[in-house]
Formats: structure tokens, C-alpha cells, sequence
């Protein structure tokens, strides 16, 4: 079944259990900020390896010591859907083990 866009509710209630992540112009985002700059990139890399085998993708971005992360899903106009809440909930859980805040 494709995905299908959530409502403003059901993305309100995936943002409880998401702490930093926010809604901003129909993407789910988060800025993580880590040790360094190779923790931000080994992170970056896992989240990658991560986005292959879920097949959906994120996009990331590295400042020195800050990842970006920002997700919505381009086959349904660009909007949140499920693959985007499971997708930040994966960053999330990989996110202490790289040290990031």
C-alpha cells in the first residue's frame, strides 16, 4: 500500500515521542550536535545505512560538530508520512550511541 500523508494529529502525537524533533514546512526535523566532526560524519554515515535498508531517505547535513537531519516523503507531494516517523524514530535510537544531543 503507498504511503499516505498523516494528519496534523497523528503527526503531533509521532513529535511526542520524537523530543527535538519539530514539524517546519511539512518536514520532520532535528539538528543533533555531537563531539566532533567524525562522530557527526560517522553518524551521518550510519543514518545512510540505515535510510538503504528502510529505502527512504533523509536529507542530511553536516556543519563541523552539527547534523541536520529533515525528512518528508517526495512520492506523495512532499508532506509527513509514516516512513518519515519511522525513519526519525531509527535516527533516534542510533543517536546516543554516537554521543549526540
Amino acid at each position: 500500500m503507498a504511503p499516505q500523508p498523516l494528519t496534523e494529529l497523528e503527526i503531533a502525537e509521532a513529535l511526542s515521542g520524537l523530543p527535538g524533533w519539530s514539524l517546519q514546512e511539512d518536514r520532520l526535523v532535528r539538528e543533533y550536535t555531537l563531539p566532533g566532526h567524525l562522530p557527526a560524519v560517522a553518524m551521518l554515515v550510519h543514518i545512510a545505512s540505515v535510510q538503504e535498508e528502510l529505502n527512504h531517505h533523509a536529507d542530511l547535513s553536516v556543519t563541523y560538530n552539527r547534523l541536520g537531519v529533515s525528512v518528508n516523503t517526495h512520492s506523495v507531494g512532499g508532506k509527513v508520512t509514516e516512513l518519515d516517523t519511522q525513519l526519525a524514530i531509527r535516527v533516534e535510537e542510533l543517536a546516543l550511541s554516537h554521543g549526540a544531543s
